[in-house]
């Protein structure tokens, strides 16, 4: 993907999140608004779509991969990128750690840990307790709807949930967790974003971008102007993040970890939980402070930075970058717990709380959210309930679009290939990732 293509699909964010602003996700017209084409019910009792649409499962765990090692378990976030010869590139997150082995890549017992570089993982457990989260590459044929080929691409890292793609055709994988290194398997501390290149060239090194900091990370947007990437933590007091990289070419080559804090409004709680402190569509000034100590055997950094005066925020999740705007998803904040989404402005430097759920039927818990080809925004849900795909269009509309029927699994990763013409979304606990295609035309004519 080069820097133009990137540009001109993250604008696309700003159309679609603009339907945002003008609902509050609570009014009789969005909880009652009918679709402009009403869901069928699966008979296979698996996933529910509008009429014309259909699915197909491309990829689940366990299959054979074509390097001789399984399918993990529990998908999560994706990116999607421009391959070779009118293909495309999936990247895949797995949501694994050390346990179960049935979700492992390498087998019930790990016995196809040899068909590997073990130099090539970032926490090989001393070759009998590897770490099983990391990422998969696809390479995916649209024409025939096959995968040809998927193999492991990032390995012996724990919990990749969600991630970002890049300016510089790459997907930065994050690891959800922080498991300390404890003298017997587990080799390495864990909490780092790893960066995998969009190419189907096997395994890669996995090496920690370390100066992004070590904590719950949750999802990473990259601002293409200036190289600046902003983070988000999953944790119900977590903190939003901005990494200026020293050299935009290497991230390895360390750079400035900063918290953001409202002006004048030191440690403010945006949670809206206990007291309404944050009301819709109101600009509050903000400042980035510098964070030191950013690989810290604790994890005590956003402790540290509330101290520092950093703002407060309800499971930071989805986010993404638009025309000098950051959009990101809170999946527990707001009165109900039932999620919010904030807009960064970057040239007035402000915050905004953009919409705020108030009723489940709504929209209940979005966790991943991505963007239509026509620039709507596509929200993932994640309630342990009935989890759904919603699509909020640029009138400020939220239609149905998809329900997991087959568990109460979350819907994660949504992302649609190059072509626009075709819907990624992984069903995690399933293990499964499906294709969706249908009159896409017909969602927004």
């Amino acid at each position: 993907m080069k820097r133009r293509t990137f540009v001109t699909q993250t604008a696309l964010v700003s159309l679609g999140f603009l339907a945002l602003s003008r609902c509050t996700l609570k009014s009789s017209k969005t909880s009652n608004a009918t679709t402009k084409l009403p869901l069928k019910t699966d008979p296979k009792g698996y996933l529910d779509l509008p009429e014309g649409f259909s699915y197909k499962i491309i990829s689940k765990k366990g299959d054979p991969m074509n390097d001789g090692l399984r399918v993990p378990g529990r998908p999560d976030g994706m990116g999607a990128f421009k391959g070779p010869d009118q293909k495309f590139i999936l990247i895949r997150n797995h949501e694994i750690n050390l346990s179960p082995l049935s979700e492992s890549p390498f087998g019930d017992e790990n016995q196809w840990l040899d068909k590997v570089d073990i130099n090539k993982l970032y926490d090989a457990g001393k070759s009998i307790k590897p770490g099983l989260g990391g990422t998969t590459t696809l390479v995916y044929d649209e024409s025939t709807e096959e995968v040809e080929k998927q193999f492991l691409s990032l390995a012996g890292t724990y919990r990749n949930c969600a991630g970002g793609v890049t300016p510089w055709n790459s997907w930065l994988t994050c690891e959800e967790d922080v498991s300390n290194a404890d003298g017997e398997f587990l080799e390495q501390d864990h909490g780092f974003v790893f960066d995998v290149p969009a190419n189907a060239d096997g395994l890669v090194d996995a090496k920690p971008i370390r100066g992004m900091g070590r904590f719950n990370h949750e999802a990473v947007t990259v601002d293409p102007n200036n190289g600046y990437i902003y983070q988000t933590e999953d944790r119900h007091d977590s903190l939003l993040y901005r990494f200026i990289p020293n050299n935009r070419d290497d991230l390895h080559a360390g750079g400035r970890l900063q918290v953001l804090a409202i002006v004048d409004q030191k440690t403010l709680d945006t949670r809206n939980w206990e007291e309404k402190t944050v009301v819709l569509n109101k600009e509050l000034p903000i400042e980035w402070i510098d964070i030191d100590d950013v690989t810290p055997e604790e994890d005590d950094l956003r402790y540290r930075g509330m101290k520092l005066g950093a703002a407060c925020f309800a499971r930071g999740e989805g986010m993404w970058y638009s025309d000098h705007e950051v959009y990101f998803a809170c999946t527990n904040g707001g009165p109900q717990r039932f999620g919010q989404v904030f807009k960064i402005n970057l040239k007035e430097n402000t915050l905004e709380l953009f919409a705020e759920s108030e009723d489940k039927t709504v929209l209940h818990m979005c966790d991943n959210l991505t963007i239509t080809p026509w620039g709507a925004v596509m929200a993932c849900e994640d309630n342990g309930e009935t989890n759904r795909l919603h699509i909020i269009d640029q009138d400020g509309n939220i239609q149905l679009f998809g329900v997991n029927k087959s568990s109460k699994s979350e819907l994660a990763g949504a992302v649609f290939s190059p072509s626009g013409k075709t819907l990624f979304v992984n069903i995690q606990e399933n293990g499964e990732t499906v294709a969706i295609t249908g009159p896409w035309d017909k969602l927004h004519s």
